[in-house]
C-alpha cells in the first residue's frame, strides 16, 4: 500500500480547507511526540479530510490509505491506546462514504466523460482564494458535485483495499478496538467485492458477538451483521433494550413484527435508546448517515 501512497499528487487534492499538500505532513505527528501537533493532526483528520454526514472529499480516498498504514505502525498510540480505536473509526467512515450501491457505475461513466473538465475545475477552485471558491459550488454546472462523487468513486475503488488492513483487530484483546474494527467491516464489507466473504465475515461476527464483553460491543456487532445480511433474531428479546434495538435495525427483518415494533419505539423516544447505554456514547454507527437521523426528535413524525 506504500508504493500507492508514493504515487499521490496531494497537491492536486483538496479537502475542507483548500488544497491538501499539508495532509501527510500533518498526519505524520501523530506518530510524533509533539502534543500540540498530535492535536492538530487529529483535528485535521476529522474535521478537514472527511465532509459532513460522512460523504468524502477528494483528498479522503488517500487519506484512508494514510490511515490504514498508521493504523499498523506501532509507534501509533504508544502513549495512547485508543488512537488504532481512532483510525479504525476513520476507516469505517470511509466506507458509508464509499457505500454508493448502484450508483458506482453510472458516476464512473460520467465522471470518465467529463474527465477533463472535471480536472479544468479542480485546477480552478485550487488557484482560487476563499471567496471564489465559494461561488465555484454555485457556478449552475454541477461540475463541483461530479468532483465530490468521483471522490466518492475513488473510496468505492479502494475499499477492497481497505477491507482486508481491518480484519485482524476482530481478534483484539481491546474491546474498543474490537469495536471499531466491527464497524469498520461492516462499512467496508458491504462494497460488492466483498460478497463472496460475506457469510464467513457474518459468521466471525456472530462468534464474536455471543462472547461479546458489553452490551455496546454486542449492539455494534448487531448493526454489521445485519448490514451484511446476517441473523440478529435471536438478540431481539435481550436483555438490554439498546441491544434489541439494534438487532431490530437488520435490512433483512423487514415484516418481523417484534423488529418492528422495536423500530417505532425508537422513532418515538430516541433519547430512551441513546440513554440505554449510560456514559457511552451510541454505536459507533449512529455518528452518520443514515443511522444518525434515527436519534432526532423528528424521527418518528
Amino acid at each position: 500500500m506504500a508504493d500507492h501512497l508514493e504515487n499521490v499528487d496531494w497537491s492536486g487534492l483538496f479537502h475542507a480547507e483548500g488544497r491538501a499538500s499539508d495532509t501527510p505532513r500533518r498526519l505524520s505527528a501523530l506518530l510524533a511526540d509533539d502534543a500540540a501537533a498530535f492535536v492538530d493532526g487529529y483535528t485535521h483528520l476529522w474535521s478537514t479530510t472527511l465532509r459532513r454526514e460522512g460523504k468524502a472529499w477528494p483528498a479522503t480516498a488517500p487519506t484512508a490509505l494514510l490511515v490504514a498504514e498508521l493504523l499498523d505502525d506501532p509507534r501509533l498510540g504508544a502513549d495512547d491506546p485508543s488512537m488504532p480505536d481512532a483510525m479504525l473509526a476513520y476507516l469505517y467512515a470511509v466506507g458509508v462514504a464509499a457505500d454508493l450501491g448502484e450508483r458506482a457505475p453510472r458516476i464512473r461513466a460520467r465522471t470518465e466523460e467529463r474527465a477533463a473538465e472535471l480536472r479544468a475545475w479542480t485546477d480552478a477552485y485550487l488557484a482560487a482564494d476563499a471567496d471564489a471558491r465559494a461561488r465555484m459550488w454555485r457556478d449552475g454546472t454541477g461540475r463541483g458535485e461530479l468532483v465530490l462523487d468521483r471522490a466518492a468513486l475513488a473510496c468505492f475503488d479502494l475499499v477492497p483495499m481497505l477491507l482486508p488492513r481491518t480484519l485482524p483487530h476482530l481478534a483484539s484483546e481491546r474491546v474498543q478496538r474490537r469495536t471499531c474494527a466491527a464497524a469498520a467491516v461492516g462499512s467496508l464489507a458491504a462494497h460488492p467485492a466483498a460478497a463472496a466473504q460475506r457469510l464467513s465475515l457474518r459468521a466471525r461476527l456472530l462468534s464474536v458477538a455471543r462472547s461479546a464483553a458489553s452490551s455496546y460491543e454486542v449492539a455494534t456487532l448487531l448493526i454489521a451483521i445485519g448490514r451484511l445480511g446476517g441473523d440478529t433474531r435471536p438478540w431481539l428479546t435481550d436483555p438490554h433494550p439498546g441491544v434489541r434495538v439494534c438487532a431490530a435495525l437488520a435490512p433483512g427483518l423487514g415484516g418481523d413484527e417484534t423488529a418492528e415494533r422495536l423500530r417505532r419505539e425508537l422513532a418515538d423516544a430516541p433519547g430512551e435508546f441513546g440513554a440505554s447505554f449510560g456514559d457511552m456514547a451510541p454505536p459507533l454507527q449512529f455518528q452518520s448517515k443514515p443511522y444518525q437521523d434515527l436519534l432526532s426528535p423528528a424521527a418518528g413524525r
